[in-house]
């Protein structure tokens, strides 16, 4: 049997046997049983090569590319094993189902983004070109989305739970690793970008070199993730902070999975929140490579009080009084509000555009303006009060600044209204930024 699937006449074609049954629909799952064996015996490297055969022969890669789910499937159990016990275990909507599900849809199209573009190199027809060529494309647009998603949730809800608890070395590693596959797919996505601009010959072998870079790249990350973090996660984190990763990660947004809802009864539990000290049942607990990586280190759990006392508790974090005059003052804006009577309550401080003086507090807006704007203060703010506008714009040239001015209502969570906002900024500068400047660019 051995000899047999390793002859590659005989792979190719019961690949086209596979190929023939899905395209008359035959059950996917029962096909991907009965060809098991033959496609765990398909390395990654040698599917091009069949592929390319099967294209000569007529074969279309669109009708190709029906077999990777099942082939991805099949590879990703051979190299990885059986589902993780933590995965089975748990239930739908939960966050760290959400990130295996979504390790299973980047591993397939980092494999098919390898799979197309090898076959590209390798293809002469100009039509298959064009079409393997939007596949590819298609493909490379897609996974930008991982970075900004599936990596950022990690990064922004996750690592904050296990830096909190001393763990910082994997989540140092894995952001870095992250930001090298990010910057990997901008690569490639400027490679296909300026495809018109160079060789045939040049530039489809530097696609191949980045496409299969940026598939080894994200596999390896899938399985850094499932065999490392993730086990690492399950072990550590309650209940309650799964609820506040949950609660959160909608902001973010899911690489191609659309999440079920899960709410257990229980009070959410932020980093700051926990205690962050480690037992040593807890480092028993953790991937053999954790718990190689840790040790003989002395563990450093962060226990910062972050509420402190005299503390201001606002929806997302704690001030003191000091702190709060402080950022109003250093805001490259200048801030207004307006009650819901008309009136002024508060004006942020620093160098302001338009000056405002304390006499100002207390007094009715309309009194504020020149008499003849003021039937339009009334407009804007009747509109805000009866929700009919939700801003109002205006922008002016004084002198060498260029001044923009926006109103906007300010809503409870109810929207019942609670008054308006004045929010005003001097934007010349802004208008005449071009390029980027990252923060990497930064000197001192």
């Amino acid at each position: 049997m051995t000899e047999i699937l390793n002859n590659r006449e005989y792979k190719k074609e019961r690949m086209k046997e596979l190929l023939k049954k899905i395209h008359k629909g035959e059950d996917v799952e029962k096909l991907k049983e009965g060809f098991k064996a033959l496609l765990q015996s398909i390395s990654p490297l040698e599917i091009p090569i069949i592929e390319q055969e099967l294209v000569k022969e007529g074969i279309s890669a669109r009708e190709i590319a029906k077999m990777c789910d099942i082939h991805v499937e099949l590879f990703r159990e051979a190299v990885a094993g059986t589902e993780k016990e933590e995965e089975k275990d748990l239930p739908k909507g939960h966050p760290l189902k959400t990130l295996y599900e979504e390790n299973k849809e980047i591993m397939k199209d980092a494999e098919m983004l390898n799979l197309h573009a090898s076959t590209l190199a390798n293809t002469k027809d100009e039509t298959m070109r064009e079409e393997l060529l939007g596949v590819v494309e298609e493909l490379a647009k897609n996974l930008r989305a991982v970075g900004f998603t599936h990596y950022n949730r990690e990064e922004m809800l996750l690592f904050p739970y296990i830096e909190r608890r001393g763990i910082t070395a994997v989540a140092t590693v894995l952001w870095t690793k992250h930001d090298e596959i990010r910057y990997m797919i901008r690569q490639l996505l400027q490679l296909l970008a300026r495809r018109d601009d160079i060789p045939w010959e040049e530039f489809i072998q530097a696609l191949k070199d980045k496409a299969g870079e940026l598939s080894r790249a994200l596999i390896d990350m899938v399985f850094r993730e499932n065999n490392i973090l993730y086990p690492t996660l399950h072990a550590l984190l309650s209940e309650g902070e799964w609820k506040a990763v949950k609660m959160q990660e909608n902001e973010i947004g899911y690489y191609r999975v659309k999440p079920a809802e899960w709410n257990p009864k229980i009070e959410p539990l932020y980093p700051w929140q926990i205690d962050p000290g480690l037992t040593a049942e807890d480092i028993l607990s953790l991937p053999r490579e954790v718990q190689v990586a840790l040790k003989g280190q002395s563990l450093e759990a962060d226990k910062t009080q972050i509420k402190r006392e005299g503390d201001i508790e606002i929806e997302n974090g704690y001030l003191s009084v000091k702190e709060l005059n402080a950022i109003f003052k250093h805001l490259p804006v200048d801030i207004t509000f307006i009650d819901k009577d008309d009136r002024v309550r508060f004006f942020s401080g620093g160098d302001r555009i338009f000056t405002r003086t304390p006499s100002v507090i207390g007094r009715p807006v309309q009194l504020c303006h020149p008499p003849k704007s003021v039937h339009i203060v009334n407009k804007i703010l009747r509109a805000f009060k009866e929700g009919r506008k939700e801003s109002a714009e205006f922008w002016i040239q004084m002198g060498p600044k260029f001044v923009y001015i926006k109103y906007v209502p300010v809503r409870d969570d109810e929207g019942n209204y609670l008054g308006t906002l004045e929010i005003t900024q001097e934007i010349s500068r802004l208008k005449a930024l071009e390029g980027e400047k990252r923060l990497l660019d930064w000197r001192d």
